[in-house]
């Protein structure tokens, strides 16, 4: 039975998860709803998702929803088959390290940039004018996280010197950021600078970009 991941291909974390599975080198059935009326039926809530949300993926039977926690699952279930990247090391010390920026990546960064994006992007996307008030607070806590990377990311390509699922995870929503114009908070720092043209630039990335329409 083929994996079905089940989403949107707006939604930066079913991207994030077209990615894995293009890291792992699985194949998949990626099933996008007609419309968000469909995720909050009584059939999705008892199959997919209780809550009515995404993604969600199944795997010959195997029901899981959340995106890290399907990310985590398909890491340990299918790396290192086929031609995989290896998104977490097995070296205890290395695996905790890509947690520990998996956890970073959730506490410091996403939030801001969720904000960033939900006006930029989203709200735009439903007709609406972005709160400035919104996006100027959500740029500047923005700009806090992104030097702290910047001196996280002295003398290394990558979070934990190494490609591994914590990079991957800052993909989708940092490029929303960009696309819409804020270019220039990656690009003022050198380190984070290269860090994003290093993870921007997989062929994962790009396929995916490819492959899919984004908002």
């Amino acid at each position: 039975m083929t994996i079905q991941l089940t989403g949107y291909s707006i939604s930066a974390y079913c991207l994030a998860l077209l990615q894995v599975l293009k890291e792992l080198g699985l194949s998949y059935e990626f099933i996008q709803p007609n419309n968000f009326e469909d995720i909050k039926t009584p059939e999705y809530l008892a199959t997919k998702h209780p809550f009515g949300k995404i993604p969600s993926l199944n795997d010959d039977g195997f029901q899981i929803y959340e995106t890290r926690a399907i990310a985590h699952y398909l890491v340990k279930k299918y790396q290192g088959t086929k031609s995989s990247t290896v998104l977490i090391p097995s070296d205890v010390q290395k695996a905790a390290l890509v947690e520990q920026f998996i956890s970073v990546e959730i506490s410091y960064y996403t939030q801001p940039l969720g904000k960033l994006v939900g006006q930029l992007v989203f709200a735009k996307r439903r007709g609406n004018e972005p709160d400035l008030k919104i996006v100027n607070e959500a740029r500047e806590e923005l700009e806090k996280v992104l030097d702290v990377y910047e001196k996280l990311l002295e003398g290394k390509d990558y979070l934990t010197g190494e490609f591994s699922l914590a990079d991957l995870l800052h993909i989708p929503l940092t490029n929303y950021a960009i696309k819409a114009g804020e270019k220039d908070l990656w690009d003022k720092r050198p380190n984070v600078s290269r860090w994003w043209k290093n993870i921007s630039e997989r062929e994962s990335w790009k396929n995916v970009l490819n492959e899919y329409t984004l908002a």
